[in-house]
């Protein structure tokens, strides 16, 4: 993890820090996943789901972002 976020902070290029907030994402669901497991509770099967949607929607805005520059496209003809 503490790589990861120093790819984050000083990540050569954005593509590299997407990467690596996607790869933030994914560790915390499994983390979360094995503090489910030890603890033998589903109390967090809610948190691991919140998780990993946003991780994803994250990642495709990014990678909407660095496509095409905008993230919601507006039509300026009406």
């Amino acid at each position: 993890m503490l790589g990861l976020i120093y790819r984050v902070i000083k990540g050569p290029t954005v593509p590299d820090r997407v990467i690596a907030l996607d790869a933030i994402g994914v560790n915390l669901v499994a983390v979360t996943a094995l503090i489910c497991i030890v603890l033998k509770s589903s109390a967090f099967l809610e948190i691991i789901l919140l998780i990993g949607i946003l991780a994803f929607i994250g990642t495709v805005a990014f990678a909407k972002y660095l496509e095409k520059g905008v993230i919601i496209e507006r039509d300026n003809h009406r």
